[in-house]
This record gives structure tokens, sequence and C-alpha cells, in this order.
């Protein structure tokens, strides 16, 4: 149970946009609002492409921000000198998507975890440190006879577990995991979740998971934030996305989660969304969803849709949610009688 005034993470009107040249700018992130309490899974999903794994890593600092704000415990993260970021980052960590391309293949299991303990001189003794990496891998499943090899000796959900242990190192409060799984076989996968959880358990770890396969995110987060192109469309508890969505690129996205249920699964009807995702070097203008949404209206191509609040604590940015927009545009096409 989260507490609900205890914000942990807060990212105001966030943009990431990136200079390709010729005069135009790629919007990989472009205007992200919401928050994070502490103890909590927040999910962040979404078609390859949409911008996840950019705000990630714009919340944590590894790309500056174009504009807007990330403030973490009180602190605005990309307004901070050396000094406050050296200390910012024992506190807030990533577990990268591809666990063998984020672990140094020269260095060994010790070393790469290590590492991040020495440089901000956290043990004394060599003794010390060496038991903090047995007692870390201990954690995430592996043993100490592991610390001494290197990552290529290892399967890809081994790894995983390095990567997390070394996240882990700092004990950090908040935990970036950015597709964390999505490069593992599907065997491996639900190990990888259940570790998550565990140790989110043991240590009261707050998390941001991005991630594409909504059918693993219902059973991590507590609450969920769907991402397309760049924008925020909707954000809701686990339960009420699954069970009321709202817009209709959410509602697509559920469409496609296979059910084990071979009659339920013949039967249901799958939403197909046409065209490909657009450019976010020129993203459509009013609705960024409109060129693929079956319910486009022509206000959709001239107006932005405002982020509603629909039901408490679930919000929408789609104008079929909008009452009052609604209501003028039945008005203007009721029939005219002479």
């Amino acid at each position: 149970m989260t507490d609900s005034q205890s914000v942990l993470l807060s990212v105001k009107d966030l943009k990431r946009h990136f200079d390709v040249g010729k005069g135009k700018t790629l919007k990989a992130v472009d205007g992200l609002s919401f928050e994070i309490y502490k103890g909590e899974t927040f999910g962040l999903v979404g078609e390859s492409g949409c911008g996840k794994s950019t705000a990630g890593r714009t919340i944590l600092g590894l790309y500056n921000k174009t504009d807007g704000d990330v403030v973490f415990e009180g602190q605005n993260v990309h307004d901070m000198n050396d000094k406050e970021r050296h200390q910012f980052l024992k506190k807030m960590q990533m577990v990268f998507q591809d666990p063998y391309a984020s672990l140094n293949p020269r260095s060994t299991v010790y070393e790469i975890i290590a590492e991040p303990m020495e440089i901000h001189n956290m043990y004394k003794s060599k003794k010390e440190l060496r038991a903090r990496v047995n007692e870390l891998l201990e954690d995430v499943g592996l043993n100490r006879d592991h610390a001494n090899r290197y990552p290529h000796e290892f399967s890809g959900g081994q790894r995983q577990r390095i990567g997390i242990a070394r996240a882990l190192a700092l004990d950090p409060e908040f935990i970036i995991a950015d597709e964390p799984i999505s490069a593992l076989d599907v065997s491996v996968q639900a190990q990888v979740v259940m570790l998550f959880q565990r140790l989110q358990r043991e240590k009261g770890l707050t998390y941001l998971f991005i991630a594409h396969d909504l059918s693993m995110v219902k059973y991590l987060s507590d609450r969920i934030g769907v991402m397309y192109l760049g924008h925020l469309v909707e954000l809701t508890t686990s339960d009420q996305l699954y069970g009321k969505p709202l817009h209709p690129y959410t509602e697509a996205l559920l469409s496609a989660i296979p059910i084990p249920d071979p009659d339920i699964e013949e039967s249901r009807e799958r939403i197909l969304l046409e065209g490909e995702l657009p450019s976010p070097i020129d993203p459509p203008s009013g609705c960024v969803f409109r060129t693929r949404c079956p319910y486009a209206m022509a206000v959709c191509a001239t107006q932005k849709p405002d982020w509603l609040e629909k039901d408490e604590g679930h919000f929408v940015a789609c104008h079929l949610h909008d009452e009052s927009l609604m209501k003028e545009v039945k008005e203007q096409a009721k029939p005219m009688h002479v």
C-alpha cells in the first residue's frame, strides 16, 4: 500500500528533443507529467519508438532535458552540481535492457558490482567490499563462486541478475528498469519479474518499470502510464487500465495480449491499428494518435486533447472523453431543419 502523500519523483512537462540536422528536430519526449509515490511500481508502456527509454534516461540525467522538470526528493535532477549529483546517483540507479551490452566484457562480475561502491568509497577494506559483493550476488539468486567469472560465461537471465546486483550496490531508493526482460527468453522473464518483486518487498524499493509488454507490466505495476509518440495518453491504476481502458490506443494494446483460453481467444475481437507509427520528427497536428485512431474526428486534427481526470486517479488525453467538446460536436452534427 503506497502513501499517496509521499511523492518520491515528480516529472513536470518533461521534453527531450534531438537536433537531427537540416533544421529538423526529433521530439522523442514531448511533455510528460506524472508522479511516482514512494514504494510503488509505476509502469511506463507503449510501442517501440514511443520515447519510453529516452524518458527514463532523461529522468536519471543520462540525457539533458530540453524543457520541464524532474524533481527527486525535492531536488531538481537537472539543476544539481557535481557534488549533489554524486550523492543523487546513490539513490537512483538503472537496470538496462540488454544485460550483455551493459556489462563490461573485460571485467569480472566482482569488478562490475564492486566498481560503484569503490567510486563512492563505501567500504574501508577489501574484505568488507568482497563480503558485500557476495551478499548482493546471493540477493539476486547467484552465488559467490560467480564473482570471478566474466559476463560471457553466463546466460541472458544470469547476466540480467548481475545488472540488477550492480544497480543495488549503492543501496538506492529508486530503480529505473528499462525493458529489463524484453531481451530474455520467455521462460526466464517470470523468474526475473519475481526477483524484482521480492527485492521490492525486502528493500522497500520504488520502481519505474519501462516495457512494451502490457501483460507482464500488469502483475508488477501499481499504476501504469501509456505513452504514444512522446506523449502520455492515459494513466491510472493497473486494475483500472485493464478493466476499463479509456484511450483507443490503450484498447488496441490490450486487445493484442493473448488470453490463455482458446474459446475466449478465438471469439474476442482484436483491434488492429492501421498505418505505421508516425515519425517524431514530423508528428501529426492536434492529437498525435489521430492518424491511426478509428474514432478520429475533424477536431482531432486541429486541437490537442486536454489531460482529463475522468474517474478518481484515472487520467486520459482524448477528445472522446471531453464532455463539453463532444456536446459541441454533436450539436454541429445535427441536421438543419428548414
